[in-house]
Parts: structure tokens; C-alpha cells; sequence
């Protein structure tokens, strides 16, 4: 069985790491503040104002609600009434979409990675995770999915005929509700909630916490930590997320212009010498080393022997953030070219820094054209015995979770009669997911594996080279077995005479008992099959389990996925 790897932070990962096993133990998440930092209500709100899809009257109600309820004299319920009454007469379908672009453009990037270890150790323990919040499905879905989190219990909208009614759902999954959701789901799945967690960053959630047998405030409040420290329960805070500390822009400042610093720093070598290659390779060490050390970026790296015995070659990484350059150029170092987006070459002096350090520009969205300008790469390859180091996913993700691979790297090593390296970036994201500027101080984890020998790989043979390669870097990144259950859930449901027809079960509605529309489970096969990695290359898409989710008096009908586990 595969083992998963957990970062160590302190305090309420520590307490897991130690804990019982068993699925009858609950870890219950808030959302909010919580799993993300900051709100993705306001998140919402931004996003729907900047597309100016509210009339100013419409803002200014907000605002006034939001004020009231910020100011006490307003509750929840009210809070919930004044949203529902805008989204009167529009789709259900159409907030599912919302949630996913809020997803990739805001909260994608928000949520702790120090969250997301806690929730993997409590995974690796067999315990049942859930997400417990007074949000909505369309801003927690998303991120659900990503993290793995089957139950999602939440706040609802009335929906009839696929559209909203203008009402809200009660009770609602707020304070005594919260309680409701989770006595609800204790009781259909045979949960301990005496020995289960509840985190939370809200002294509105006390009466959850207090429900449960291991109550851990997580970012808490000001009046949650006062609560705490009267009850005697631990308390931890996540820094990793939201609004950074002055010396955070500044060393994502200087960690930037040291490209430029480098560049100038390699030109006496270039002038005395005559060597472009030699002034290019100074300036790419010293890059490496001055944005790593400035950034905080401390590198784990096992297996560093095989960044040297085979090369020249086609290094091959998986790009999770802006902080893989810097983590790449100093660990490889010398003689390297790369491949980048076109767009990246009209960054003022960064871009011509690049292209003189060998980097090859191409456009994705035309692949002849990105075959045809590679063509020098090859050359380099042969030639001059430079090494190329390219992310086959091609674009940076959203998480931690591998993507699909595309052919190019692989196409390129035939052609050029190198080896591939996989370069395996555990957490590259806990520095600066995509989306994010700022860079934040942390430890990433790299494995170099063993050079892969593609003298006997064929265009034919293609797909099955990729596969396995690809397989590599989900073995040390403890996602294999996710990537095998997912696939054997697509299997059954693609089983003749299967209903589902090969996709994701339908969500449930916004009333309970009530089938979600044809057009809601056809959208959401559809995004399942496009978001979902693969394990081999090839047309079958593989899609994900739908997320769960419930009032605090409803039921989930359909019956529990096992829990994919993983260790320390």
C-alpha cells in the first residue's frame, strides 16, 4: 500500500498522528477560515461586482445586510433571507459554474496547506471527514472535491424547476444546526462524536464544539480563543494563507528582481570570456540560490545524485507554482534550456533574460507551431549536450494533485536519444500556489528519481511510456491509489445497464428527496471528466465521486465511498 508523506506542522497534527483509528471518529471542518483563510462569501461578492453582475441598489442592500449582521443586529437567518431574495428566479446550474470559476480564480489558493496535512493525517488514521458550514455547496464544492472530502453538510437555497426560489432551507447549518448536521451524520454512518474533532474558527460555532470530544479552535477569533483558553482546548493558528506580512512582499520582491541581479552579476563572465553558455550557467546557480534563500525556501531533496548521471537528458517536473523556477535552477544549475508559454516572453527583461538562457517560447493552443519552435531545443540536446527541463502537465495546477501528461517531453527524448529524469515536487504550493503573488517561507520536499531510458520507446509506444512515467510521479506523491479507486469507480458506473451511464452520481438538490435535473448531472460529468487526472493517455476520462452534501435534517441517500487511506 502506498504511503503518503505528511508535512509536520505542531500542535493539532501532532494530536492526530497519535490518535486511535477507525471510521466511527469524526473530523468535522469548518470552512471559512478554517480550511481557507479569509471568506469566500466575500470572495463571491467581489467577483460578482467586478463582472457587474449586481445593480448598485442590489450592492448597497448587501453591504447594509452584511453591516447589520457584522454589527449584531442582524442574525444568520437574516443574513441568509436578504442573499436569497437576489437570486430569485436564477438557475441553480448557473451558481454551480460560478463556484468553479470563484474556485480557480480565488479560493483555490486560499486554502492552508498546513489544512490540508491535517485533513491527510486524518485520512491515513480511517477517520470520517466532513466539511460542517454555514456556506453554501457552490462556495465549498470545489474544494471538497479537491481535498477528497465525501460529506459536505451545509446551508441551502430553495430550488424548484432548477431555479431559486428566493428562500432558504431551515434550519439552517449555522450554531444549533451545526449540531443538527452532525448528530444527523453520526447517525447514519454509526459515528463516536464523543471522540471525534470538530476544528473551527468561530466562537459561532461553540455549541459543535462543545458537542464534541475533541473540540480544536483552528485560526480562532478573538472570543473563540478567550472560550478556549476558559475550557482548556488547544489551540493553533495558520499563517500560511491570506494577507501576508510586509517582509512578505518584500523578499517576493527581491526574490523576483534576483533574476535580473543574476543576469548582471554572470556579465563580467561573459565579456572576459567570450562564453555566453558560461555566463548563462553562473547566472542560473546563482539565481537558484539567492530566490530560495531570500524566499525562506528550505529544499529536502532525496535522490540529488540522479540530477547528474545521466545527462545530457529531458528533465520532466510537475508545476504546482512560480516558485518551481527558482527551486529548478538551483537544483539542476547548468546547461539547461527550457520551454515556457509565449506570453512570458513579453514580460519587460525577464522574458529576453529567459530566452537568452536558452528558453523556448511556445503557443499551447497550436501545436504544430509548438512542435516546429522546440526544434531547437532538440538540437541543443544533441549538439551542445545542454538538458531540457519542461512540465509535461503544461500549465501550473490548481493543488497538489498531478494532471494529465501531455506527449511533448516524451516526443522530444526519442527524438533527441536522451533519458527522462522525473523531478517529483511534493508541496512547491505552501510557497505560492497559483494565483498567488506573494511568497511565504516553508520546506518543500523534492524526489529526483532514476533516469528513465527511452532508447527502445517508439511514437507507437507512446502512450504506454507516458503512463508510466506519469505513474512515477503519483507513486511519490502518494496519489496512486486515489488515481486506481477513481478509475474503478468509473468502471462500475461505465458497467452495461449501470444509470448512471459512466458519470459521477447527480447531486442532490436543494430539497431534499427532490432529483437533481438532467442538465445539472450531465454539467457535472462533464467537468468530473475534464478536472480528474488520468492514469494512462489515452480517451477515457476518469471522473470524480460526487460530494455529498445535506441540510442539518436531511439524510444522504446514497451509500459511503471507502475511505482512501494514508500514512505518515
Amino acid at each position: 500500500m502506498t504511503k503518503k508523506k505528511i508535512t509536520e506542522y505542531r500542535s493539532h497534527l501532532q494530536d492526530v498522528l497519535a490518535a486511535p483509528e477507525g471510521a466511527h471518529i469524526a473530523a468535522l471542518f469548518d470552512f471559512d477560515g478554517t480550511i481557507i483563510a479569509g471568506y469566500s462569501a466575500t470572495a463571491m461578492l467581489w467577483e460578482k461586482i467586478k463582472r457587474r453582475e449586481m445593480t448598485a441598489e442590489e450592492v448597497v442592500e448587501t453591504i447594509n445586510v452584511m453591516a447589520q449582521y457584522s454589527t449584531g443586529n442582524m442574525g444568520f437567518s437574516g443574513l441568509m433571507t436578504g442573499a436569497a431574495k437576489f437570486m430569485k428566479g436564477v438557475t441553480e446550474e448557473s451558481y454551480f459554474e460560478f463556484g468553479e470559476e470563484l474556485y480557480e480564480k480565488h479560493i483555490a489558493r486560499k486554502v492552508f496547506p498546513e489544512a490540508r496535512a491535517l485533513i491527510e493525517a486524518h485520512r491515513a488514521k480511517g477517520h470520517t471527514i466532513a466539511i460542517v458550514s454555514s456556506a453554501t455547496i457552490y462556495q465549498i464544492e470545489p474544494t471538497a472535491r479537491d481535498l477528497d472530502i465525501e460529506h459536505v453538510l451545509c446551508s441551502q437555497y430553495e430550488v424548484e424547476n432548477g431555479e431559486f426560489t428566493g428562500n432558504i432551507i431551515r434550519p439552517l447549518c449555522f450554531g444549533e444546526g451545526k449540531v443538527l448536521a452532525a448528530e444527523n451524520l453520526a447517525a447514519d454512518y454509526g459515528l463516536d462524536l464523543d471522540q471525534s474533532y470538530f476544528y473551527s474558527d468561530s466562537y459561532d460555532d461553540i455549541e459543535l464544539l462543545e458537542r464534541v470530544g475533541k473540540p480544536r479552535p483552528l485560526n480562532p477569533n478573538t472570543k473563540l480563543r478567550e472560550a478556549a483558553r476558559e475550557h482548556g482546548w488547544p489551540l493553533e493558528k495558520y499563517e500560511s494563507r491570506g494577507q501576508g506580512k510586509p517582509v512578505d512582499y518584500i523578499r517576493t520582491i527581491y526574490a523576483t528582481g534576483s533574476l535580473i541581479g543574476s543576469a548582471i552579476a554572470s556579465l563580467p563572465i561573459w565579456a572576459l570570456t567570450g562564453s555566453q553558455r558560461e555566463a548563462m550557467n553562473f547566472s542560473t546557480g546563482l539565481f537558484g540560490d539567492i530566490a530560495t534563500a531570500l524566499t525562506g525556501c528550505e529544499l529536502e531533496v532525496t535522490g540529488e545524485e540522479n540530477l547528474w548521471t545521466s545527462r545530457p537528458c529531458i528533465f520532466v517536473f510537475n508545476h504546482q507554482s512560480k516558485a518551481d523556477v527558482m527551486i529548478l535552477a538551483k537544483l539542476i544549475r547548468r546547461d539547461m534550456g527550457g520551454v515556457a508559454k509565449k506570453e512570458v516572453r513579453d514580460t519587460p527583461i525577464i522574458g529576453k533574460l529567459m530566452e537568452l538562457a536558452g528558453t523556448v517560447f511556445i503557443d499551447r493552443a497550436n501545436a504544430g507551431s509548438a512542435i516546429k519552435a522546440m526544434a531547437p531545443l532538440i538540437d541543443a540536446v544533441k549538439n551542445d549536450g545542454k538538458s531540457i527541463v519542461i512540465a509535461p502537465e503544461g500549465t501550473r495546477t490548481l493543488s497538489p494533485k498531478l494532471g494529465p501528461f501531455k506527449k511533448g517531453a516524451f516526443h522530444m527524448a526519442i527524438q533527441a536519444g536522451v533519458p527522462i529524469v522525473p523531478i517529483v515536487i511534493h508541496n512547491a504550493g505552501d510557497v505560492a500556489p497559483k494565483n498567488e503573488f506573494l511568497m511565504r517561507p516553508a520546506k518543500v520536499r523534492v524526489d529526483v528519481l532514476p533516469a528513465v531510458d527511452t532508447s527502445k520507446w517508439s511514437a507507437r509506444t507512446m502512450n504506454q511510456h507516458v503512463a508510466e512515467v506519469r505513474g512515477m510521479f503519483l507513486e511519490a506523491l502518494g496519489q496512486a491509489e486515489e488515481e486506481d479507486a477513481l478509475e474503478a469507480l468509473v468502471n462500475e458506473e461505465q458497467t452495461p445497464g449501470n444509470k448512471t451511464g459512466g458519470g459521477p452520481p447527480e447531486r442532490a438538490s436543494a430539497k431534499p428527496k427532490k432529483p437533481a435535473t438532467k442538465k445539472t448531472a450531465s454539467r457535472k460529468k462533464a467537468e468530473a471528466q475534464k478536472a480528474s487526472p488520468k492514469k494512462t493517455v489515452t480517451k477515457k476520462a476518469v471522473a470524480k465521486p460526487s460530494v455529498k452534501r445535506s441540510t442539518p435534517n436531511s439524510k444522504s441517500a446514497a451509500a459511503e465511498t471507502p475511505a482512501m487511506e494514508a500514512a505518515k
